[in-house]
């Protein structure tokens, strides 16, 4: 069943865009009707976790390592004491490397010794959210905003160093260099506080040649 919050929020976010960026309301016009949706399955701690496995990977290599990790956890994900209890050469032959197994292990140790409110995090705000995930090897600015975006729904969140917004700027804008991030900032201050949707937006007007976060 549609979610009538969500829908509200979409129609004033459209509205908003189109009225105070008429670059952004033609990219809306071309794309068509907003499907951004968050992801609500499963705990924060199971989408982190998903979220270091699926860095720097294909769709696919990833989904097949993840699988194998959650194979040793009766295919469910591990708690983070669960994951701190397995052995490394257990996950390492399950396909994670050395560096994501720190990465992991380390977002297991944060979240087990109370260092990282992860139950709550849907409680803070964007800034804190930022800041708790970053402390975290393995999780930078980006991936605690596509956190921010596509695991709690946030409207506000614009990630001024993705390569496919400052892609789909430049030819929003008919840029003949990419936008700095800086340049990025100063562009997406008008989106506010609808910043996400714009950014859906400029990934979808891509046609698959950006890496797109949903």
């Amino acid at each position: 069943m549609p979610d009538p919050t969500l829908a509200l929020e979409r129609r004033r976010a459209l509205a908003h865009l189109r009225k105070t960026d008429e670059r952004i309301a033609r990219v809306i016009a071309q794309v068509g009707p907003c499907r951004f949706v968050r992801r609500a399955d499963g705990t924060h701690f199971d989408a982190l976790l998903r979220a270091i496995v699926y860095q720097q990977l294909s769709g696919k290599a990833a989904s097949t390592i993840l699988g194998r990790v959650l194979d040793l956890y009766d295919e469910r994900y591990p708690s983070a004491a669960q994951l701190l209890a397995t052995p490394d050469e257990r996950l390492r032959a399950a396909g994670l490397s050395r560096q994501k197994l720190g990465y992991v292990r380390d977002l297991a140790r944060h979240v087990d010794e109370g260092l990282l409110p992860v139950d709550r995090l849907h409680q803070l705000d964007d800034a804190q959210v930022i800041e708790v995930l970053t402390a975290v090897k393995g999780i930078g600015r980006w991936s605690a905003q596509m956190f921010l975006m596509f695991r709690l729904g946030r409207p506000d969140v614009l990630p001024e160093l993705d390569l496919g917004i400052r892609k789909g700027l430049q030819r929003a804008y008919g840029m003949r260099k990419l936008p700095a991030p800086r340049r990025v900032l100063t562009i997406g201050a008008r989106w506010s506080p609808y910043a996400t949707y714009a950014c859906w937006y400029l990934w979808r007007s891509l046609d698959g040649d950006a890496n797109l976060a949903d």
